[in-house]
Order: C-alpha cells, then sequence, then structure tokens
C-alpha cells in the first residue's frame, strides 16, 4: 500500500518550494537547520583561518632560524623567528627562548599549542556529519509512524491519502536532508583534517632538522634541572 503512493509522494514533493519541504519534514528539520548554521559558520571560520596561516608561511626564514642555530648563533635565531608570523617559527623561537630548560619538552609543548589551533573546529564539523544522517533516520521513523497511523485509523482509503503521502513525504525529505548536510560537510572535514596532517608533518620535520643540526654542530645546551 505504501508503495502505490510513493510516485503520488514523489510528485507532491517535486513542485514544492524549500520553506514548504521545510515544513513537511516536520519537527526534524529545525535540528537539522541548526546543524547546517554550525556547520556553514564552522566552515567559513575554518577556511579564513587557513588562508591566514598558509599567506604567513614562510619557508626562507625557517630555514634561515635553522642556519643561525647551525652556527651557534641561538640569539640571533631567536631574534629572526620573532619577526615572522609563521606557526612554525613560532615553535622554533619557542623551544629555543626555552633551551634552558628543556629544549625538546619546550618543542612539544609550542608544538602542541599551534596544531591545537588547526584542531578547532573539527570535532564539531565530526559531530555533524555523525549527526545529521541519525536525524534524518529519526525523521524517516516518525514519517513512517505517521503513515503507518493513517492506515490503521478508520475510513477508506481515499480519506487517508492525505496522511499516508503526508508520512512518506516526510520520510523522504527527513532522509534526503540529512544525507544532504553529512556529505556537504564531509568534504570541508576532510580537507580540514588533511591540513591539520601537513601541518603535523611541517612542524615534525623542523623537530627533526633541528636535532640533527644540534647534534651535527654539537651546540652545547645545558642539562635540565
Amino acid at each position: 500500500m505504501i508503495t502505490m503512493h510513493l510516485p503520488l509522494a514523489f510528485e507532491l514533493l517535486m513542485g514544492k518550494t524549500p520553506m514548504e519541504l521545510f515544513k513537511a519534514g516536520h519537527f526534524v528539520m529545525w535540528p537539522m537547520l541548526a546543524l547546517s548554521l554550525v556547520a556553514v559558520t564552522v566552515v567559513v571560520e575554518r577556511v579564513l583561518f587557513i588562508i591566514r596561516e598558509n599567506a604567513s608561511r614562510d619557508h626562507e626564514l625557517v630555514e634561515k632560524v635553522l642556519e643561525r642555530v647551525e652556527s651557534r648563533d641561538i640569539e640571533g635565531a631567536v631574534a629572526l623567528g620573532k619577526k615572522s608570523k609563521d606557526f612554525v617559527a613560532r615553535v622554533l623561537v619557542y623551544a629555543l627562548s626555552n633551551k634552558d630548560t628543556s629544549l625538546s619538552n619546550a618543542f612539544i609543548r609550542a608544538s602542541n599549542q599551534e596544531l591545537a589551533r588547526f584542531q578547532q573546529g573539527l570535532a564539531t564539523l565530526d559531530t555533524v556529519v555523525t549527526a545529521a544522517p541519525l536525524l534524518g533516520l529519526l525523521g524517516t521513523v516518525t514519517g513512517m509512524m505517521g503513515t503507518f497511523g493513517s492506515l490503521g485509523s478508520g475510513g477508506d482509503i481515499a480519506s487517508k491519502a492525505a496522511g499516508i503521502t503526508g508520512g512518506v513525504a516526510e520520510a523522504l525529505i527527513a532522509t534526503a536532508c540529512g544525507l544532504a548536510v553529512a556529505v556537504s560537510t564531509l568534504f570541508p572535514f576532510n580537507i580540514l583534517n588533511a591540513r591539520l596532517e601537513e601541518a603535523r608533518h611541517e612542524v615534525e620535520d623542523v623537530s627533526n632538522a633541528l636535532e640533527l643540526i644540534i647534534k651535527k654542530s654539537e651546540v652545547d645546551l645545558p642539562a635540565s634541572e
């Protein structure tokens, strides 16, 4: 019986405006809308953040800082690094500025602080990707409950048609919106994750380079207290 009303439900949905579709999706559309707004806000903020970070990258200055370290000019390396907004340069500056206590611990602390900036918002997008299909499934269940409720009520099929198609339409709209929100959020989520991994590799590469330079030039670093 439900399959007989599926074409009718599709036909009704095709002629509706976005606002009418929103109303036809019933209560589950409100949390879906909230998830969409949250996702858009986070993505826009993260895109602006990535643009700023990419614009501030200064590979040449980072290499010059390492060259200063290799020549045992630690103070010059720190002074040079402070002139840059490059996040890798900031890690080097913090580590070298605290070398008298523990160079490795200072480097780890600084890198964790910088990488945490790249991680902001990813947990939120992950939640949206997970929650949107579940909300769509919830709408599907409530729509089917409405459909079966109409079938179980008294009266002939003609009088039940509106309730049946309305329930099917609610299920279809909720499922489609849930998948649409999840899929559209998944792409920027993966891109931002890839940028985080790239930043992590950049920090690890500088860490390895600094360690090799220190061993090669035998820079005398005071033992940790």
